[in-house]
């Protein structure tokens, strides 16, 4: 099965337009800059792609230190809006040994990101493909916003959705899925998604398929942690990852999700196989656990994905 139902594969530059929030995961003993899409965009620079993050922040500390440490890594910048009333997103982080919990922060930067100035981005940025998640459309003027975003042209629309209580509603998530080609979640949110959606069948393929069908994807991605994951395109077709091998030092799972992500939108992208994608993305998202927070501290990380990948 290939990765592309309808023209993903472009080998030009390939430019991701990505929207959405960009906030600091602050952990008992300190902060981490993070948000899905922000993490997303980190990975995919990492790996030579052109991501353009199109989000909000305030003017604070951390908005300032998200613009130094993009620009320090050469990132893209011209899409993050500067709010000079509402603060850089953040989220405080819950660590338990059942994993961590995520206390997410209302009224922040990414609640109020610009229609008018998001459209003009994406126009000039002339995606190959377009990002976005379900977080950020919790206030009307970044839902007004998103809806610009997703106009343009015909770029395959990437939703990674990532269902955080209470900051999401069943019209919110049909919108969303109406929107999508691809869609991205985790089996947990694809359980909520069958009570939410009242979804026919028995089993989670048999979900998958009729969410496949009532909303029109081509691709449906099914993560399931240290179990792996598995892939379903439009036909039905299947394609499973077996869980691997955690880090030697197991850290945290924070950003393992938009680890996976990014690494299947690369294979997406590069126009890999659904079996070499789905490996790669499992491979990455577990190395990922052996660190602290959702982003490497050092661009070596990635040396031998590039090198393993031909990057």
């Amino acid at each position: 099965m290939a990765l592309h139902q309808r023209d993903f594969r472009n080998n030009n530059g390939h430019a991701v337009a990505i929207f959405g929030e960009v906030l600091a995961d602050i952990f008992p003993d300190g902060s981490v800059l993070g948000g899905a899409p922000f993490n997303v965009a980190r990975h995919l620079h990492a790996f030579g792609l052109h991501p353009v993050m199109i989000t909000r922040i305030g003017q604070d500390d951390l908005g300032r230190e998200l613009l130094e440490e993009m620009q320090h890594l050469g990132m893209d910048t011209t899409g993050v809006q500067v709010d000079p009333v509402n603060p850089t997103g953040q989220v405080k982080v819950h660590m338990s040994d059942k994993g961590h919990h995520f206390e997410i922060l209302p009224g922040q930067a990414y609640d109020y990101i610009h229609a008018g100035v998001t459209h003009m981005v994406t126009m000039a940025t002339k995606p190959d493909l377009v990002y976005f998640g379900t977080l950020a459309q919790r206030n009307m003027e970044s839902r007004l916003a998103v809806d610009n975003f997703l106009n343009y042209g015909t770029s395959p629309r990437f939703l990674d959705i990532n269902l955080r209580d209470p900051w999401f509603d069943k019209h919110t998530v049909r919108r969303s899925l109406l929107r999508a080609d691809i869609v991205k979640l985790n089996n947990e949110e694809l359980e909520t998604l069958v009570k939410i959606l009242r979804l026919p069948g028995r089993t989670p393929h048999e979900h998958a398929a009729a969410l496949i069908k009532r909303f029109n994807l081509d691709l449906l991605l099914v993560t399931e942690g240290e179990r792996g994951g598995w892939l379903m395109d439009d036909t039905g077709h299947a394609s499973t990852v077996e869980g691997t091998e955690p880090p030697k030092t197991f850290v945290d799972t924070v950003g393992a999700g938009d680890a996976f992500a990014s690494a299947f939108i690369l294979g997406i992208l590069k126009g890999w196989p659904a079996d070499v994608t789905l490996a790669r993305a499992n491979q990455f998202a577990a190395a990922l656990c052996g660190i602290r927070g959702a982003a490497p501290g050092s661009a070596d990380f990635y040396t031998p994905y590039k090198k393993e990948w031909q990057l």
